[in-house]
């Protein structure tokens, strides 16, 4: 049965998670930003190629640069992709190396576009003195342009996008200005506010009169992990769907990270089999109406 801590005790929402659609808008975006670092490496070796065949000993210049710019073009193409990408499943900081690396891995790809052909270009004593200083000189700048263009300065987390789903969640159900509900924490904060708010009427009671923020729903197959299958969950682990399955319980945002994102329709037959009741006073104000409507009218 479910248990007797108001709602309005708990926290709305716990931990943000990418949902399908973030994660598959992620992965799009990751594998343009691979293309892009391919064809910047891929053009950074035929530039290596190109240098020892010794095809800029003494003239060639206009290609040289040619190649760089290309580097450039699509090695910051893929930082903006990559970054853009991390804002809709960005890592966790609890992760050290992960988060570092995922955020800044444009500025590592820059650098390992650059570096090598650069290397050459300087270290090539065969071309001649001025090209080499010129070409140098637009690769260093071009290198040090996609690389600053490459670091996240302000990188997007798992925990800031928590902090921002609570307090979005807290303004959509207290009808505040949601200055915190960003595109990537918005349709959450609004899925969670609704089900909490719906689960709450549902589970009024005079015991309970700002209801409960707990819900059931079917365990996952694998103990400890997302469902791969989405779920319903309930108003409590006494309803007939539930018997005799193995069943977890929670808040409505433990449920959606465990993939149990679809609240019942039968919540008047969960209702009964529950033994939720509306509070009193509720009951009678609403009997109220209908007792004047019944009444035989004044002659």
């Amino acid at each position: 049965m479910a248990d007797n801590q108001p709602a309005a005790e708990q926290d709305v929402t716990r931990a943000w998670a990418a949902n399908q659609g973030q994660k598959d808008a992620a992965k799009k975006l990751r594998i343009y930003a691979a293309l892009c670092w391919v064809v910047a490496i891929g053009t950074e070796i035929a530039g290596i190629v190109l240098l020892k065949q010794g095809k800029f000993q003494s003239g060639n210049l206009a290609l040289l640069i040619g190649l760089l710019v290309v580097i450039a073009v699509f090695a910051i193409g893929g930082s903006m992709l990559w970054k853009k990408a991390n804002t809709h499943d960005p890592a966790s900081r609890a992760d050290a190396f992960r988060f570092f690396v995922q955020n800044q891995l444009g500025a590592i790809i820059t650098v390992i576009a650059f570096l090598p052909l650069l290397a050459l270009i300087f270290l090539d004593k065969d071309m001649d003195p001025k090209n080499k200083k010129i070409a140098g000189g637009v690769g260093v700048a071009l290198a040090l342009l996609a690389t600053v263009l490459g670091i996240d300065f302000k990188p997007p987390s798992v925990e800031q996008y928590t902090e921002d789903m609570n307090l979005c969640a807290s303004q959509i159900k207290s009808g505040q200005p949601t200055t915190a509900c960003s595109p990537e924490v918005a349709q959450q904060a609004q899925d969670i506010a609704r089900d909490s708010k719906a689960v709450a009427e549902a589970t009024k009671s005079d015991a309970n009169p700002n209801g409960l923020d707990k819900v059931y729903w079917i365990a996952s197959e694998k103990a400890g992990e997302k469902a791969d299958t989405e779920h319903v969950f309930h108003l409590c682990s006494d309803v007939s769907t539930l018997r005799g399955k193995q069943v977890n319980s929670g808040s409505v945002t433990e449920a959606y990270k465990e993939n149990a994102s679809r609240i019942t329709k039968q919540i008047a037959m969960e209702q009964k089999q529950c033994g939720f009741k509306a509070p009193a006073a509720a009951a009678a104000a609403s009997a109220a109406p209908a007792a004047a409507a019944s009444a035989p009218a004044a002659n």
